[in-house]
């Protein structure tokens, strides 16, 4: 016999980004309870709106499960003392078992004999058990903020109104800051009003008549229909960006999507000045033309149904004039500015107690920029550019509009660049400095933004390293994870030839002689090392096995593009199955007893047969063709090259003795294998593969 089981938590209006979290926590722990109670239940599944968390677990078992369990204790030996009486370890095993001693069994496993202590347990109806666990649900919830109300010690995201607690018609009694259980939900704010839950079942259907579009799904699908049906009626291009429609999910229960319109003048606005302030001040979607062109409109959604839609667009567009009007003086005041007064400001704003301020930063910035430009053997022009871009990369953090809008950040210094008759380069190179802001965004399109961008980031982290903050577990508050993935993407996607090392050490250098470094170099060297890894590591893991991954990554990273590379051919090679599988077991062989050579240095002088004379010559024909392959970063050539052996190594184990008595004629032959096993590894360690 089965029931469903509705919980909702009624509250006051709950900020938008704290509620997918919130509902997920709501589904983990309410199946979690129910297994640890052994409670049997169906489909599980959420609702919430600004005001409400629910869940819904249909087919709840209307009685736990029944238990009879064996669990083995310690050996006899360990159990009777010598007097034949229960040892401490005995007794304290059927205290955590709950069982009295008198009741153990005595069972032989493995040759020894060990005490078992049969656990019992009737299981209890569920309604007995529901109070208190749901009770729990709600006291282990988390958020990131929380609050207390009237006189409660009971903390939650937001003061609780009401409750329901239904197992099938069945009311749950519970009561928790005031607020008692029962039956009764609360419609929409002002087109809505209390109603009675029969049932769960009816939940969706009772709200929805009360205005409430519970349903999260169902919810955002009534608000892409009504955008996508607008754009068509307009022939408009809506930019729906997920974030934004996923807040506008959570702030209303009753979706109805309008639109507005502002003063084409403000349109003289850059478009991401626009677009920034209605996304992130007034939650509005931009409308574009089919050009990608900004259009003087604007799209939002509100609680409530279809009346009096122009009045709520009115207030809209008055309220969005003054944002724009706000953003206009921002704008208008910042042009006034010079580059040089800003950076002179950056002064006094500190980047770091121990690192010194934003002009510290920017001084360190253009010397790392200017040695990996030259590392790089970059044009002269591009140089002067790249020299110019670190100078002015962060003058824009002085800005009003950046103050007011700091995702803007990059995107109006490149814009006041220009404006100031910077190099087209350099302006550009301010705003790419910043990229990649997150995984997937696109690196730099020039040099310059991208020299710049991997010294700023590296600076960043070569600095944090240097005075001991390394990222631990989720804890990375100067992002460094991220960081350290950008720099590893612009190498991979601007075909940099610079190496992890040459940016390291280029960066502990400019560190070094500054004289802030706590740390020695060698120490930091090997964290960055270590700590660039796991993000190489993590990019390949995105298209590549495991094996495959761990495979390249053993012959080295340092060279970001030349692992990627290794490892696609190396990926495509162990799709082949069994006609790859050979060349590995060959490799693998090869290696095995290369670990035992006393040398790596080969006299043609010592074979004495054919088949090790046949490997030399198989080796060393493909050698330097290999060799020339892998620098060329050609590893799908060079892998080719270097399966070639395969027969010749085959026949080496078939004919060839390697174990000689004579050590002379042994050494030599492990040499050999060694010499080859050295020049393998350059590509991969192939005994970490599975095939």
């Amino acid at each position: 016999m089965s029931k469903d089981l509705l919980f909702e938590i009624g509250l006051e209006e709950v900020p938008a980004r704290f509620i997918p979290n919130a509902i997920q926590q709501l589904k983990q722990r309410m199946t979690a309870w129910l297994d640890s109670s052994r409670i049997a239940y169906g489909a599980v599944e959420v609702y919430a709106t600004p005001r409400r968390l629910a869940v819904l677990v249909k087919e709840v078992a209307e009685k736990q499960e029944d238990i009879n369990e064996e669990v083995k204790g310690p050996s006899r030996k360990i159990a009777l003392d010598e007097a034949g009486n229960w040892s401490k370890a005995a007794l304290g095993f059927a205290r955590s078992q709950g069982v009295d001693p008198e009741q153990f069994t005595f069972k032989e496993l493995g040759g020894v004999e060990y005490i078992y202590a049969t656990k019992s347990s009737i299981g209890v109806p569920t309604a007995d058990v529901l109070s208190e666990g749901l009770l729990h649900i709600l006291h282990a919830m988390t958020f990131p903020k929380f609050m207390r109300w009237a006189s409660y010690d009971f903390k939650f995201v937001r003061p609780i109104r009401w409750l329901i607690a239904l197992f099938g018609s069945d009311i749950v009694n519970l009561e928790i800051a005031g607020v008692q259980s029962g039956n009764v939900t609360r419609g929409h704010r002002f087109l809505g009003q209390d109603a009675v839950v029969e049932s769960p079942a009816d939940y969706v259907e009772v709200l929805r008549k009360q205005h409430v579009i519970v349903d999260i799904e169902e919810r955002q699908s009534l608000i892409v229909k009504q955008i996508e049906a607008l754009a068509a009626e307009k022939d408009w291009t809506i930019a729906v960006k997920d974030d934004l429609l996923e807040e506008v999910l959570y702030l209303v229960e009753t979706p109805t999507v309008l639109f507005g319109g502002f003063d084409p003048a403000f349109l003289n606005i850059p478009k991401d000045v626009l677009i920034t302030s209605m996304r992130e001040h007034q939650r509005y979607f931009p409308v574009l033309d089919h050009t990608g062109e900004l259009l003087p409109y604007f799209v939002t959604v509100r609680n409530g149904g279809s009346q009096s839609l122009e009045v709520i667009a009115k207030g809209n567009e008055k309220v969005l004039r003054a944002r724009l009007s706000d953003a206009k003086f921002f704008y208008e005041e910042d042009q006034k500015l010079e580059i040089k007064d800003a950076l002179s400001k950056l002064e006094s704003i500190v980047f770091h107690e121990e690192l010194g301020t934003v002009g510290d930063k920017v001084r360190r910035i253009r010397r790392i920029a200017d040695a990996l430009a030259e590392k790089l053997r970059v044009s002269p022009d591009t140089q002067e550019s790249v020299s110019r871009a670190a100078d002015i990369c962060k003058f824009d953090l002085v800005t009003q509009m950046v103050y007011e809008f700091p995702e803007l950040q990059g995107v109006m210094g490149e814009d006041y660049a220009r404006k100031a008759g910077e190099k087209e380069e350099v302006a550009r190179a301010v705003f790419e400095h910043y990229q990649p802001r997150f995984a997937g965004e696109t690196v730099p399109s020039t040099n310059a933004g991208a020299i710049v961008s991997i010294a700023d980031k590296i600076d960043t982290i070569t600095g944090c390293f240097s005075i001991g903050i390394i990222p631990t577990g989720s804890q990375d508050p100067y992002a460094l994870r991220r960081q350290a993935a950008g720099i590893v993407q612009i190498l991979l996607d601007r075909k940099l030839s610079a190496t992890l090392s040459d940016v390291f050490n280029i960066a502990l250098e400019v560190h070094g002689n500054l004289g802030n470094m706590k740390r020695s170099a060698d120490e930091i060297r090997k964290e960055l090392h270590e700590f660039f890894g796991l993000r190489v590591k993590k990019l390949l893991s995105e298209t590549l096995r495991y094996d495959v991954v761990d495979a390249v990554l053993a012959a080295g990273y340092d060279d970001v593009a030349s692992v990627v590379n290794r490892g696609t051919a190396l990926m495509t090679a162990v799709q082949t199955g069994e006609v790859f599988k050979a060349t590995v077991e060959s490799f693998n062989r090869v290696g095995n007893l290369a670990a035992k050579a006393v040398h790596k240095s080969v006299n043609t002088g010592e074979f004495t047969e054919q088949g090790e004379k046949t490997l030399y010559e198989a080796w060393y024909s493909a050698y330097e063709s290999y060799s020339v392959a892998l620098q060329e970063g050609d590893a799908t050539r060079a892998l080719a090259l270097a399966s070639s052996i395969t027969p010749a190594v085959t026949a080496f184990f078939d004919s060839v003795m390697v174990m000689a008595e004579d050590d002379a004629v042994r050494n030599n032959r492990l040499a050999l294998l060694a010499a080859i096993d050295s020049e393998l590894k350059r590509f991969a360690d192939f005994s970490k593969l599975v095939v």
